[in-house]
């Protein structure tokens, strides 16, 4: 009996252990449970958002992300119901869609990114020899936006440029590759900058100003043929080496890529004298995107991952881990112009493409 009885209390004991350890993981679970927020991002902040580090910084504040990639203007078209919030990568698309789902009060901008030209080493000397740009260094310089503009109104070829003749790879007419301007705020942006020179350093603002800058925008898009909606595709395409030999694409795309290790030999960072920023503005829809939000703009270490992907944290340039070799920290000597209303983008990425 007395044998049967230790068993019996042996068992009893052991039960409670576990027990206990299984109410301790539930209890642990309660406490680090998740809120789950769904959004749609830019393309460009997908490896970010995919980042473990960044996984693992939002799951210690209590957030799990799922998010899924759209150009950015093809956003307004998406059916958001279900979404806790929308982050497209500038403020232009982000105001139409806080107008269309009447979200109020100032947007979050936790970080930027100037638009940038990546250039093969052979066309940047090129550029240079020309006038058209000014070179640093081996991997990084200057492209002057009217010099430019100039010689794409004349439909200059690269074989009409001194010193192109000794690089085979450059034929046919000299143009920057943009992504499409209807669908992607890269591509959108790229009108916005060309036509802020072109209309004399004023923003377009309305019909007369579409009409003077219109014939040159729409002969930067037409000499490119089919153009992408994803500036991650057009970017990729570049440091494979295929496609054109000057690419209009976001400056956290060459420090990410630099950040990671790669340091293409053949890459130039051309900084147009006059360009726009990108400011990845988000449209908090729920009270949890709001939140994340506000998390994305004020901690520590998510801006610290941001600058890490090549991000520019707003507020602090000394935050974003530049390699100078390639890139500027300080953006002295470059213009930023005004980005144009969103119905004005709207209508000359049309009148470009059409």
């Amino acid at each position: 009996m007395r044998r049967i009885a230790g068993i019996v209390l042996a068992a009893l004991l052991i039960g409670g252990v576990v027990a206990a350890v299984v109410a301790g993981r539930e209890a642990d679970d309660k406490g680090t449970a998740t809120k789950t927020v769904r959004m749609v991002i830019g393309s460009e902040k997908a490896e970010y958002f995919a980042d473990p580090a960044v996984v693992k910084a939002l799951a210690t504040k209590g957030y799990t992300v799922k998010a899924e990639t759209s150009g950015s203007w093809a956003m307004e078209g998406l059916d958001l119901k279900g979404y806790d919030l929308a982050f497209p990568s500038s403020q232009a698309p982000a105001v139409e869609l806080a107008d269309r789902h009447k979200v109020h009060g100032t947007l979050p901008r936790p970080f930027y990114s100037p638009l940038v030209v990546v250039a093969h080493r052979s066309a940047a000397r090129v550029l240079a020899a020309n006038g058209l740009a000014t070179l640093d260094g081996e991997h990084r310089g200057t492209l002057r936006m009217a010099a430019y503009l100039d010689a794409a109104r004349q439909d200059r070829t690269w074989q009409q440029l001194k010193g192109a003749g000794k690089y085979g790879e450059l034929s046919g007419t000299l143009f920057i590759s943009s992504t499409d301007p209807e669908s992607s705020n890269s591509g959108a942006l790229y009108l916005a900058a060309a036509s802020y020179v072109a209309n004399g350093g004023r923003v377009v603002a309305g019909k007369a100003d579409l009409e003077r800058t219109g014939p040159l925008l729409k002969k930067l898009v037409s000499v490119q043929g089919a153009q992408q909606s994803s500036s991650d595709a057009v970017f990729r395409d570049f440091v494979s080496g295929a496609g054109n030999p000057l690419v209009w694409v976001y400056e956290s795309q060459v420090a990410a890529t630099l950040t990671g290790g790669q340091k293409p030999d053949d890459l130039v960072v051309l900084y147009p004298d006059t360009t726009v920023d990108s400011d990845h503005t988000v449209v908090p829809l729920t009270d949890n995107g709001k939140a994340l939000a506000q998390l994305l703009t004020t901690d520590r270490e998510l801006r610290r991952l941001a600058a890490r992907h090549g991000f520019r944290p707003q507020g602090d340039a000394s935050e974003f881990a530049s390699d100078t070799t390639y890139l500027k920290q300080e953006l002295t000597g470059v213009r930023q112009a005004p980005v144009p209303t969103s119905a004005v983008l709207h209508e000359m990425a049309r009148r470009a493409r059409g």
